[in-house]
């Protein structure tokens, strides 16, 4: 059985790190930083000719994913524009206030997206019943869950991972996410049974611009996706599925 590795990426230089890599998906974001945010049409039209499939987060701003009316029309507009662009498909997702998944908007955006791919992305952390959650996840249609098991850290998270994958019984893929390195890879694998992964696969950018960490265009913390740690994850994974 293969093992997938999604890599999630915020520039050019990382896209191309995680081809090079050995990345089975992409997950084509801008500010990571902030957990993900949609990509400029720039990064998207270079993601186009990818040789792995490229999935676009489609979150229009940064905070939770309680989204009113003005959200609505930018979140769907940016599913047209990457229905347009080819690539292979989407990240959505959206809360009521309660946290409950906002299922009403989560079908008008899989109408937008038609037959694109689809991947909940980790509001399903906030939900008050994962379950339940799952449940309406894999009525709605969605690929695969992203999810760190409802803690900041999929390693914490390894119990909920466990029970959902058990759940989704094949129906939908549960995708472990959020913290997941070359370290505790195995662990995570081991303890979940899960068929992919999600990781940045970022370190510390190795060359920084004090000036312009001193203006505030760069962060003195700030990383990049790493051709090595998205190699070390790929041997792990087929070194795994043998």
């Amino acid at each position: 059985m293969s093992l997938v590795l999604e890599v999630c990426v915020d520039s050019p230089e990382g896209l191309r790190a995680a081809i090079e890599g050995g990345a089975d998906r992409i997950e084509l974001c801008a500010c990571l930083a902030v957990g993900g945010l949609t990509p400029s049409a720039g990064l998207i039209s270079l993601a186009q000719s990818s040789p792995v499939p490229v999935y676009a987060i489609i979150r229009p701003r940064a905070g939770n994913f309680v989204y009113g009316a003005d959200d609505e029309a930018a979140l769907l507009a940016d599913i047209a524009a990457v229905r347009e662009a080819g690539l292979a498909g989407v990240v959505i997702g959206a809360n009521h206030l309660d946290g409950r998944l906002d299922l009403e908007l989560l079908q008008r955006m899989k109408d937008r997206a038609q037959d694109f791919g689809m991947t909940l992305h980790r509001a399903f952390d906030l939900v008050p019943d994962p379950v339940q959650a799952l449940e309406d996840a894999i009525a709605l249609g969605v690929e695969r869950v992203l999810t760190s098991g409802q803690t900041p850290r999929a390693m914490d998270g390894l119990g909920l991972l466990r029970d959902l994958v058990a759940q989704a019984r094949g129906r939908v893929s549960i995708m472990p996410g959020s913290g997941v390195n070359p370290e505790n890879l195995g662990e995570v694998l081991r303890t979940t049974g899960a068929a992919e992964v999600h990781s940045s696969c970022r370190a510390l950018r190795s060359q920084s611009d004090d000036r312009a960490i001193a203006f505030g265009f760069q962060s003195s913390q700030d990383s990049e996706t790493s051709v090595t740690i998205v190699r070390q994850m790929r041997q792990i994974l087929d070194a795994y599925a043998d």
